[in-house]
Parts: C-alpha cells; structure tokens; sequence
C-alpha cells in the first residue's frame, strides 16, 4: 500500500494520488504512516506523498493533512522512532507548516498549547515545530475565529502565548520551552510574559537544572526586558542564598535537605560566566545590569547589591569597556554603605524607622570566602578591587608633610573603614587562591618602594599580615622580597623600619632572605647618604632583637608582652639558638662602628639597645660593656668636679656651623633603662659572676655619682644661667641651646632612675625634686629667652620618661587626684596653694580630663579594666559590679555631685573652667553608657534639667553643656521638639524684628538668657537643625529610591505608597516641627554676623528638602490616588508659618545693611569704615538669592503637584514679591550721583544740622540695644 501512495505521488499530476487517498480512510492512513515509521522505512517519502496528495484548496485534504500532521507530532513524542527517522520528520513538517490556512494553524498550535498545559509531551523533540507553527499564524493576513470573537494572526498568537505562560509547565520542559520561544516573533508585551513565567520557574527546579535555562533567559532577553530578567535572576539567587546561610547557621538536622554548600557555589560561578558571556555578546545587557544596580543605591540597596551580584560585577570587570564603570559602582557603594552605618549609629530616629542591614563589605568579604568554590574569573576582580580601595581611600599627606594616621577600630570616618576593608579582600584571597599570591606580594611590594613620599602604613600593615599568615608558603615568592631589599637604602627610615620589621618572620625561616638582608645592610651601614646608615642600624637592631641566643629569658619573662610581628618560627631551636649567638655578636660588632658616626646614627643606637636587651638578655653583657665603655668618654671622675659629664665633647664645631656630636642624654636614659631592667629581671636568675658584677657596679656608681654632682651644680658651672646667650642667629647662642637641652634631658633621665631604684624612701624623692629644681629653673630661663625674640621653642623636645615610669607616676597621682577632687571642693580649698593661676583642684581635674579621654581614645578595649581597677568605696561596691555603664555611672554620680555644689555656689565663687572641665569629663563617661540602659536615661533626664533650671551666662559653658545634652539626646530620639523649645527661648529673649512686636518670653532651658542666646545657643541649634535636615534627606532618598525599584503592579504600588507609611509619616513630623523652629527664629532679631548667615543657609536648605519630598509624592501620588493629610497640612503650615516670614526677614537684613552702611559713612575714617562695612553686608547678603530660589522652587513644584493630585495645595501660598536681580546701569548711575550730592551737603552741612542727628543718634542706640 505505502509503495503505491509512493508511486501514485511520482506522477507528474496529483489526481490520481488525491483519488486515491479519498477511498482510505484516515486513521488506516495514520496507522500505515506509524507502522512505516516504527520500522524506519521510508516514512519519509510516503509522509510527502500523503501532503502532495491532500491540498489545503480541499477542505477534505487540509483535515487529512491536520490528522497526519497531528498524528506525526504525537509519533515523535512517542520515543519509537529511531533519531535519524524522527529528524526527517520534523523537517518534514517544519516545511509543511506554512502551508496551512490560519484555522489550521490556530488548531495545531492549542494542540501544542494543551499538550503543554496537560505535560503529555514525552520527550518534548516535538516542541521545534512550535515557533515555526505561530510564525505562520502571525504571517496569516486572514482573520480567525478564536474563542468568541475574529482575531488577526498576531492578536491570537498574543492570546496564545498569554494562555501558554499562564499555564502549567512540566519541569523537565522549561529549558526546551524557553529555548523555542527564542525562535518565536515576540512584542515587548509577549516577552515579558515570557520571562516573568521563566523566572517563576526557577524555584520549581533542581539546581543543576538552572544554568541552561538561565543562558536560554538570556537569549531570549536580546528580544527585549533584559532588566526584569536580571533583576530576577539576581533576586532569586540572593533568597537562595539567605535560606542557605539561615539553614547553616540553624539546625544541623537541616543539612539532611539541603542543598551542599560547594554545589551552589558552582552553580553560581556557571550563572555568572553565562552572564558574562552574554554581555560580551550584548553590550545592552551589560548597562542595564549597571543601571539596575546604580539605581538600587540610591533606596534599599540590599534588593540589588548582594554576594551574588558582587561577584557577577567582578567578573565582568573583564569586559575592558565597563571595567572602570564597575569598579567606580563597588566603591561607590561601599562608601555610601558605611556612611548610611555612621548615620545609622548617630540617631535613634533613623534607628527606629530603618531597619539594620548587613554592610556592603560583609557582602564582599562573603564573595572572597565563595570564591574557593573554582570562582577564578572572579578572584581577579577582587584583587583589583582590594588595591582600589586602598589606594583610594589609604591615609592622605597633610600640609606640614605629617600623615593624618589612626588607628584601625578608633576612627569612625568611613573613608577608613573602605581602606581597611581593601586590605581584608588582599589578605582573604591571599590565604584562598594560591595562584594569585604572588601578585599580590607583587603589587604590595610595588607600592611599598615606588610610594616613598607617601604614606604607605597600610600597605605595610596588610605586608605584616600577609607573612605572617604563612612566612613558609612565601619562601617560593622570596626572590621578590630580597629584590626589594635592594631599594632599601633609597627608602625613608620609617618605611624601611616597616618593611623589615613585616618581613622579620620570613627571616627566620628562610637563611637566603636573611643573608641577602645581611648584605644589603652591610653596604648601606658604608653608604655615604646618612638616611641610608640609619637604615643599616635599623635594620641590623631588628635582627638583633629577633634571633634569640641561647640562655634568653622567654618572651613571658620580658617586661612587656611581645607583639605578634616578634612570633619567632624557630625549628631546630638549639642548634639555631647556637647559630644565632655567633651572628648576632658579629652584628654588634658592626654597630660599635656606629658609635663614631653622626649624632642621629647614634641616637637611634641608643633607643634600639634597650629593645634588644629585653629580647635577647644574653647579649646583655656585650651591649653594656659598649655602653660603659661609651660613657666614660664623657663622665669626669673626679668625684668633686662639678659639672660630672663634659658637655664640651658632645659638641661638634666645624668653620661656622656647630652641631651636636653625641646625644649624652639619649646615651645616659638607654644606660638606666638597661641597668634597671637588667638589675631585676636578669640577675635574680644568675650565680654572681664576678666579671658581670663589675660593670654593673660601675655603672650603678657612675649614675649614683652624676645624680648627686648634678643637684650640686649650679646653671653657672654649665655656664647657662639668665646672663647666657640663646639666640639662634649667634655660634655661642646655638651651643648653649644645645647644651641647655641636654642638661634638661640628664636631668629627666635621672628622675626616672631614682624613682625606679628608690623603692619610694624619702632621701630619694628628695634628690628627684632637686633634680626637678634644676630642670625646672633651666625650662623657665629658656621660656623667657625665647618669649622675648621670635624664635619660641615650638618644636618642644620629648620627653625621655618611659611610659612604664609616666604609668606608675600616674597610678599613684590618679587615686590621689581622684580622691582629692572627690572630697575636698574648690571653694573650701586654700587659695594660697595657686600656680599660674590655677588651683590644685582645678589641675586635679584636667589631670583626670585628660586621662578619660587618653583611655577612651586609644584603650577602647580596656575601658572596662579601666573602670574595674578605680577605688570604689565599700558601700557602693554592689551597685558597680558588673556592666560598664553600670561603672560609668557610678564615676557620672560622682562629678555630677561636684557639678551642682559649683552651680549652687555664689556667683563670684563659680570657676567656668572647672564647670567646663567637668562637663567635658561628664561627656567623656557618658559615651560609655549603653543608649538602651536606665543609667543613660538618668543621665539624659538630669542633663535636661541642669540646662533647664541653671540660668549661667558664661558662654563656653553654655556650649559645652548643650553640646552634652545634644549628643545624648539623639541616641535616645530626635531632637526636633528640643530645638523648638530652644527657638522659642532665643526669640523671647532677642525680642521681634518688628519692634513693635512684644514677644512672650518662654523658659523652657534656663541656660538660654540674654548673654547665650546669641551667637551661642543661636549657632548650637541651627547646626543640630541642620543634622535633623540631613537625617530626612537621606530618608527622602531612599524612598524616592524604593519608588524607583518597585515592581509597577498594582499590587506592589499599592503596599509601597501608603499614605500612612511610617518612615512618610516620620518626615512630615520632623519637618512641622522644624518648620515651628525656623518660624521663631525668622522672627528672632538676631545679631548681625553667622547667626543670619547660617540661618539663611540652614532655611535654603529646609526649602531644598521641602521640595525633594514634593517631587516624592510627584512621583508616587499617581499609583496611590493622592497625598496623605498630613502632607497637606505641612504644606499649609510652610505657606502660612514660614514662606512670608522668611521674606519679612530678608527686609530685615536689607534694612540692617542700609544702617549699617549709613552708621559707617558718619564715622571717621570713612573710606575704610565703609569698605569694611560693605564687605559684612556682602557677606551676609549672599545667601539671599540662594533662598529666595529654593522658595521659587518649592512652589513651583507645589503647583505640578497640585495639578497632579487634584488637590489646591497654593491656596495656602501667599504670591511671593517680585525680586529682579539684573544689575541697571542707568538706575546705578542715578543712585549714585544721589550719593555724590549728599557727600556734597554734608561737607556744607550747618551746626544746628548738626545738633539735628542727636536724637536720631539716641534713636539707633536704643535699635541697637533692642537688637543685642
């Protein structure tokens, strides 16, 4: 039968065939068709015979041709055909189907649709034909009926995709449906359909699944919505990877179900190179990744920037043409996140309303972290980024060539927190990717010895880090390290100390980096640049302290704990021990040379010995015997000869210039601290060995004999009494400048070592006050010389006490200061006791000032030791246990007690700088309180009162107690309804613009009267105002931002601009009520000068804002069917509360100036007085325009709202005054020859003219008065 269908169709004509197939009926046709097929005879052929036999002219053969075409589709599905058969058959039918009349292909394609919809495809091979089938139906030019209406061939194949994606999709078809779609000639419309329904099908399929059909997504996003699909893709992968991290952290029962750490990860990394792919192929996918990215920073960025599209960003740093673009986005973001973190901190407001986030540079950290997971094509970016970063946003240089340096953890600036951030991605990929450390140490290296004139401790920093996370795994990158050593003679002391001192652990584990060291050093300590032997020295002390002899006392034994950069890698600890004494007597060999080199080589001699000897104590008789041996050059033995040291010798004359040769005071304090350390730390654990014992005893006996001949001597023996010269300009002065230096510095090294070895006997105290005696009498001769020329010592030398003697001394002054404070008042105290006019008490409480703020500043970590370690009397002693607020509070009670015994005092009794002082104090503790602690509400509630109830008119005071009661007033809510009542206080005690206004006098704070109302109070209040107008702008962006990034249905529209939104809400009330503020203070005479200035600046900027919230609801008022209430009545208090006064005020001012100008032409020295006057009125006059603008603007926006919102916001809206800023020459000219005539008349002017401007002259007093 197939053989003669086959022949009948060879015929030239297709009668016959068509006759033919008329007689047999069509299930007999398919089933031969099947049986063909299934064989894999030639189905082909017969398939073609079967179309060339039933013409779609015949309405017979087109159904024929529809059941066969039906039947193949279901024939292909069915799995029984072989590949090759299958293939034909689709191509078969992919040709046929543009034959076919629409209605046809509208049954075929719900055919398709159905068995869709059903899942009774088998294998989906079928699916090819899809595209093929609605591309004939959109090219159909006849209308078709479909369900209850005609459609055209495009508006079905619209219904058909709509019916297509709203419906169930088997999960082992999305990747094939997806595909075809590509195929398919789609609207924009009908793309979104079709990526909405694929990426909602993204949660309902495997993992491994998902690559494929994302780079299908792709694909298909080149038709159109390249955004939505990116932004989907990125917001799922985000969600995945919360539930991973929740489940992680949660319960380990969880990792039963779900998905392994490492196989997400590497679907990640597959998304991410499908992506980047796809960029590279559409650069229009690659700017709408950054637009959907740029715009998530403006509101929630946590929607957009997560791990997952961080690491997408990194890799497509890539594509050369948007590296630098990504680069500035990341940077960009990490700023802004940790500037939001700083502002978030700062105000409970903004604490309350948003909600806390996880930080942009968590989210990198994260990626660095994922990137072990095979993530190569990221790592690069991130090493990238880290330098970025760094170099960005590293210490800067200042004017007088010093570096502004903080210490990480103290500074809250977050220019800092992102260069810290730079160096943590540099360390984290370090210690994950091998492949790219040698990079990094390459770049660090780099940067280290080409940016010697700029600070570089960063990157010295993250250099230590690196070697010291693995000194052994760097031995293979070692070849760049000595190569960098090579520089070492060009670089600054201070980075080449840097340098070494990172470097020091990969010395003791590799000898090749130690021995090029060695050489380097031995060149430089020859070289003939004396920055280059400072070097050598430097260098040769470090090894000196890090490679321990044998017999050494251990780092627990030392006097000081040592730091991580000394952790030693010693392996075969003996044997190195041994080597270590050889060489390191051959380095002090070295040094001994030093000893005749200049004066700055030897100091640093001197200040490194002391370290040694606490690391290496076996070395402890060779750097003594040098240091003997140094000394004696310039002790005087006779025991009656008065001065005991020859100054003569350390003084270096050559022709004119004299310069000093030996810093006597820098060798004779390395000398104590190494006798007095070696005294009680070394000789307790030795036999007494004579030869030991004798230099020892020297130099104890030499140091007892100076002390004793340096009290004898009087400044006459030194030849330095009050007759010496000490000019800078003359040889003799320059030399006893220098030798009254180290007279101060002997004389400060030899208090500290009598204090050390006097274990606290009255002989010794007596020698260390004499010794003070003669520092002091010396200090004062020097501070009278310089005060009477130009030349004052500003560059005051350091002091050479240690911290260990500055902390003992402390120790024992704190409690005694504390205690006296506590318990004996100023006022009962003897006023006779004064020096320099100060009190005792009053030095007792700057003493304790200072060290509050020194603990707080640079011991964050120990505060709480700190607190623990103060005297607490016994019956306190269960109230402070525990917290530290709850310590701090204790120590707050007491100064506060002290606080109110100084304002109940008489008014001629009160000290402002002891109330200022212990304000400062009180400040200092009370950031120790936890915000969330009643100890910090008390402390809030008394502060209030203090200023409520304390009428003081000393100014610095005034300030320093608002400035207190500020700083805890916005940890604990917004101060908008503070700066009210303040306002409220200034205008009532400054009285009205208009004169003739009397304003009632409020009293809410008591510290606001007459004399700290202006500028004092006035300047603290618009700055704080100012703050609040930052906090609302920020929240106002981010809502416009949130606006910008919603989903548009109406759903989403409607939950998003609700008119009771909180953080809405929260603006409109901060702005009323700062609104209220500005309206009292517009009214307020204030004094010319920064009051009005910054009050005009402070009122363009409350305009500004105004309108940025207008142009909110400009935007969001359309989905939300109007603007809340609130918002309506905000902008009836702005229009009638502070738009007409603003102007009133601007009068004000211009009245002001034309006085001001006319009071400086009637007095003498006319010119000038003008001049001056002019530029004041210039000055405070400028901001004029800026504000009268931002009004303009305000309302000009409030109009479009209006229109938009069908509300008439402007009714509220007084017409505002013509103002024409054009300069008018000829109204110039008239004016000012007015001005000519009137000079003229009042050269000629009468004397009862004269006696006329008396009383107008009383008039402008009594103005003037009104207006202080």
């Amino acid at each position: 039968m197939d053989q003669k269908i086959i022949s009948l169709a060879s015929e030239k004509t297709a009668d016959r065939l068509q006759e033919f197939l008329q007689t047999l009926k069509e299930d007999y046709l398919a089933n031969l068709l099947q049986s063909q097929a299934v064989k894999g005879k030639a189905a082909g052929a017969l398939l073609r015979a079967i179309f060339k036999g039933s013409p779609c002219s015949e309405e017979a053969g087109a159904l024929r041709r529809l059941k066969i075409y039906i039947c193949c589709i279901h024939l292909v599905e069915s799995g029984d055909l072989q590949k090759e058969v299958a293939s034909e058959i689709i191509g078969l039918l992919m040709l046929e189907a543009h034959n076919f009349p629409g209605s046809l292909l509208l049954e075929l394609a719900k055919e398709f649709i159905s068995a869709i919809k059903e899942g009774s495809l088998t294998n989906g091979k079928s699916l090819e034909l899809l595209p093929i089938i609605l591309t004939a139906l959109v090219a159909n030019k006849e209308n078709l009926d479909y369900e209850k209406g005609e459609l055209s061939g495009e508006e079905c194949k619209k219904q058909l995709i709509n019916t297509l994606c709203s419906g169930r999709w088997d999960q082992q078809y999305v990747i094939q449906l997806t595909s075809m779609f590509k195929d398919v000639p789609l609207t924009a419309e009908e793309v979104e359909f079709v990526v909405e329904k694929v990426l909602r099908m993204f949660s309902k399929l495997n993992l491994q699944e998902i690559p494929p059909l994302v780079y299908q997504l792709l694909v298909l996003s080149s038709k159109g919505n390249r955004r939505r699909a990116l932004e989907g893709i990125i917001t799922f992968f985000n969600e995945l990877d919360k539930h991973h991290n929740e489940e992680q952290s949660g319960d380990e029962l969880l990792d039963l179900v779900t998905v392994p750490s490492g196989e997400l990860r590497h679907v990640e990394g597959t998304i991410i190179l499908h992506i980047v792919f796809a960029i590279k192929l559409d650069c229009e996918l690659g700017r709408e990744l950054l637009k959907h990215l740029k715009a998530g920073q403006q509101g929630d960025f946590s929607n957009n920037i997560c791990p997952f599209s961080i690491a997408l960003l990194l890799s497509v740093t890539r594509i050369q043409r948007f590296e630098e673009q990504v680069f500035d986005l990341l940077k960009a973001s990490v700023v802004k996140s940790f500037k939001d973190l700083q502002l978030l901190q700062g105000s409970k407001f903004l604490q309350n309303l948003v909600p806390h986030r996880s930080c942009v540079s968590t989210m990198i950290l994260e990626v660095v972290k994922n990137s072990v997971h095979s993530w190569d094509h990221v790592t690069q970016g991130l090493v990238e980024l880290g330098f970025i970063l760094m170099d960005s946003y590293g210490p800067k240089k200042i004017l007088d060539g010093k570096t502004i340096e903080t210490g990480s953890g103290l500074s809250k600036i977050p220019n800092q927190h992102a260069c810290k951030l730079g160096a943590n991605i540099l360390l984290e990929t370090f210690k994950i990717h091998e492949m790219i450390r040698q990079e990094i140490l390459e770049q660090v290296l780099n940067r280290v010895v080409t940016r010697a004139s700029s600070p570089i401790s960063h990157f010295l920093d993250l250099l230590s880090d690196i070697i010291m996370y693995a000194p052994l795994v760097l031995q293979s990158c070692s070849s760049k390290i000595t190569e960098t050593f090579d520089y070492l003679s060009f670089l600054p002391l201070q980075t080449v100390q840097g340098l070494l001192k990172a470097v020091q652990p990969l010395l003791k584990v590799s000898m090749s980096v130690r021995d090029s060291l060695i050489v380097v050093l031995r060149k430089a300590m020859f070289a003939s640049q004396l920055d280059a032997r400072k070097s050598a020295v430097a260098g040769f002390l470090l090894l000196l302290k890090n490679f321990k002899v044998l017999g050494s006392l251990s780092s627990s034994q030392c006097s000081q704990p040592i730091g991580v950069s000394q952790v030693h890698v010693d392996v075969h600890s003996r044997y190195n021990s041994v080597a270590n004494e050889t060489f390191c007597l051959e380095i002090m060999d070295s040094l001994r040379r030093c000893l005749g080199q200049q004066a700055d080589v030897r100091l640093m001699l001197y200040k490194g010995f002391y370290d040694v000897l606490r690391r290496n104590s076996q070395l402890a008789n060779s750097i003594m015997h040098t240091l003997l041996s140094q000394l004696k050059q310039f002790y005087e033995p006779e025991p009656d000869m008065l001065p005991p040291l020859k100054l003569e010798a350390c003084i270096l004359t050559q022709g004119d210039q004299i310069s000093l040769q030996e810093p006597l005071d820098h060798l004779l304090c390395c000398v104590q601290h190494c006798l007095v350390w070696y005294k009680s730390r070394v000789m307790p654990l030795q036999q007494e060995e004579e030869e030991e014992e004798e230099f020892y005893k020297d130099l104890e006996d030499m140091l007892e004999s100076i002390t004793s001949r340096m009290i004898k001597s009087e400044l006459e023996d030194f030849e330095l009494d009050k007759s010496a010269d000490f000019s800078q300009s003359s040889g003799v002065g320059i030399k006893n400048n220098i030798c009254a230096s180290l007279v101060m510095g002997i004389c400060e090294v030899l208090i500290e070592y009598n204090f050390s070895i006097s274990n606290f006997s009255k002989n010794k105290f007596e020698e260390v006050l004499n010794l003070f005696m003669c520092y002091k009498k010396l200090s004062d001769i020097l501070n009278e010389k310089a005060g009477k020329g130009k030349t004052k010592m500003a560059n005051k030398m350091d002091s050479f006490w240690s911290m260990k003697f500055v902390s003992d001394l402390l120790t024992a002054l704190f409690r005694v200061l504390l205690w006296r404070y506590i318990s004996i008042p100023t006022s009962v105290e003897d006023l006779g006791k004064k020096e320099k006019g100060k009190s005792i008490s009053l030095l007792c409480l700057e003493g304790l000032q200072k060290i509050f703020s020194a603990v707080q500043q640079f011991y964050q970590p120990k505060i709480h030791h700190f607190l623990r370690a103060l005297d607490v009397p016994d019956n306190e002693g269960e109230e402070v246990e525990g917290s530290v607020s709850h310590r701090a509070a204790f120590q707050i009670r007491q100064f506060q007690r002290s606080l109110l015994n100084l304002l109940s005092s008489q008014e001629e009794d009160f000290n402002s700088k002891e109330a200022l002082l212990l304000v400062t104090v009180l400040s200092n503790l009370s950031r120790l309180l936890e915000p969330s602690s009643p100890q910090f509400v008390q402390m809030l509630s008394w502060t209030s009162k203090i200023c409520k109830e304390n009428n003081q008119e000393d100014a610095s005071f005034c300030k320093g107690l608002l400035n207190l009661l500020f700083s805890l007033h916005v940890l604990y809510k917004s101060p908008a309804i503070l700066l009210r009542d303040l306002s409220q206080d200034i205008h009532g005690h400054l009285g009205d613009i208009d004169q003739d206004v009397e304003v009632e006098k409020t009293d809410h704070f008591a510290i606001v009267n007459l004399r700290t109302a202006a500028p004092t109070v006035c300047l603290l209040v618009l700055s704080q105002a100012e703050k609040v107008l930052e906090e609302v702008d920020w929240l106002i962006t981010k809502l416009k931002g949130q606006v910008s990034q919603e989903i548009v249905s109406d759903e989403a529209s409607s939950q998003a601009t609700l008119p009771n939104h909180p953080i809405e809400k929260a603006i409109i009330v901060q702005l009323g009520t700062l609104l209220t503020f500005f309206h009292e203070l517009v009214q307020t005479a204030l004094p010319s000068g920064s009051c009005v200035d910054i009050l005009l600046k402070d009122l363009c900027k409350m305009y500004t804002i105004l309108t940025a919230l207008v142009r909110y609801y400009l935007q969001v008022c359309q989905s939300s069917g109007g603007i809340p209430k609130n918002m309506e009545k905000l902008v009836k208090l702005s229009g009638s509360h502070l738009t007409p006064l603003c102007y009133s005020f601007i009068s004000y001012i211009q009245n002001k100036k034309s006085q001001s100008l006319k009071c400086a032409g009637e007095k003498k020295g006319k010119a000038g007085a003008v001049a001056t006057a002019m530029a004041r009125v210039l000055r405070e006059t400028k901001p004029i325009p800026n504000l009268i603008f931002a009004i303009e603007q305000y309302e000009k926006f409030l109009i479009h709202l209006s229109k938009k919102s069908k509300v008439n916001l402007m009714q509220h809206m007084k017409l505002s005054t013509s103002r024409d800023f054009k300069i008018k020459g000829n109204i110039l000219d008239m004016v000012l020859r007015e001005d000519e005539d009137d000079e003229h008349e009042e050269g000629t002017a009468s004397e009862h003219e004269g006696q006329n401007k008396e009383p107008a002259k009383k008039k402008r007093k009594k103005e003037m008065k009104c207006l202080s």
